[in-house]
């Protein structure tokens, strides 16, 4: 998983419809656990958007909760990578370790489970679309996960109704900004 992904830790628990340009849907459920659903147009590129979510130098920038993101391993094809993130939310939080394995279809999709860690709870995946023949892409996070040491449902959810729709503005910004 890559650090936007990773940082977007507690959701919800029926599974929403789609929010428009980088609103997030978030549905929180009794236990803890849910699903957010969250969409972005971005006028940059498919291959573009692909190479900035994937580029672990820009994790921070994008979520600053993330603190640290590496590969720690790559298949020799390219289509699957495992990767180490570390998440500190606030002064008071404990810094959170993941560990995810990514499945990667290039400029279309990357699907995400969390294999280890502090975080060991989560499968989502981000989609790529490309729009207007190829200069803009629209892009769909979906994330299930369970908060990892109780937090209160209805907490997470505001959270993440924070902090997803940032994130994605913040990916937008990088992709128009960097052009990695």
């Amino acid at each position: 998983m890559n650090g936007l992904a990773l940082a977007l830790l507690w959701l919800a628990a029926t599974p929403p419809a789609i929010a428009a340009d980088g609103a997030a849907d978030v549905r929180a459920g009794a236990d803890g656990r849910g699903e957010v659903r969250a969409s972005i147009d971005i006028p940059a590129p498919p291959e573009r958007v692909w190479r900035t979510i994937l580029d672990c130098r820009l994790a921070s920038r994008m979520t600053p909760s993330v603190k640290r993101c590496a590969v720690l391993e790559r298949s020799a094809d390219g289509r699957t990578e495992t990767r180490e993130h570390w998440i500190k939310r606030g002064l008071f939080s404990p810094m959170l370790r993941s560990v995810s394995r990514l499945e990667l279809e290039p400029g279309r999709r990357i699907g995400f489970r969390c294999i280890g860690g502090d975080i060991d709870d989560c499968e989502g995946q981000w989609l790529l679309t490309p729009l207007d023949d190829g200069a803009a892409t629209r892009v769909v996070y979906e994330n299930k996960v369970s908060a990892p040491f109780g937090l209160p449902a209805g907490m997470a959810a505001a959270a993440m109704r924070r902090d997803v729709p940032a994130a994605l503005q913040a990916l937008k910004r990088e992709c128009l900004e960097n052009r990695p």
